[in-house]
């Protein structure tokens, strides 16, 4: 990495600004996690979960059971805000995400135009299919435990991070 390209320790994140605010849910139960396949946008191809770009008026929590009631047709339950992400992309975007654990979720799984729904057992999550932070802070998620991640990413290449419990 050249001395001109951000590093996540030279970012003075206390003055940072977000491009957009966006959201992550993870329904997690019975030892499985609810995962999508995104089929277009920021992420298309990899694996993740439901979650998108907040709209005007909506909170972090509002946006999370829209997104997934959009992409998957189900409605998330027990929503938890477990942790935020703070990216920053060479190309000049910055994204605020908030990312909540729900316990379950009612409704029937669809695949849309936007995403495809697996369930995945906890012990068998497809790293190697995700963005390469969620190794990072995936697991804090499945524990409940609080975090806050900073990443800093050329395309979808994880240049530095890091991460606060």
């Amino acid at each position: 990495m050249s001395t001109t390209e951000p590093h996540v320790d030279r970012i003075d994140w206390s003055k940072w600004k977000p491009t957009e605010y966006a959201n992550l849910c993870f329904v997690i139960r019975d030892g499985q996690i609810l995962l999508i396949r995104k089929k277009r946008g920021l992420g298309a191809g990899k694996m993740n979960g439901p979650g998108g770009r907040l709209e005007k008026g909506e909170t972090a929590e509002q946006a999370a059971i829209r997104e997934t009631q959009e992409e998957i047709g189900v409605t998330p339950t027990d929503l938890e805000a477990v942790g935020e992400l703070f990216f920053v992309f060479l190309d000049g975007y910055k994204l605020h995400v908030a990312v909540f654990a729900a316990g379950g979720c009612e409704g029937e799984l669809i695949e849309t135009d936007e995403a495809t729904p697996i369930w995945t057992d906890v012990g068998k999550i497809p790293y190697h299919d995700m963005w390469q932070d969620d190794a990072y802070w995936l697991p804090l998620l499945l524990r409940r435990k609080k975090f806050r991640g900073y990443f800093v990413f050329d395309g979808d290449k994880l240049l530095s991070h890091r991460l606060e419990t």
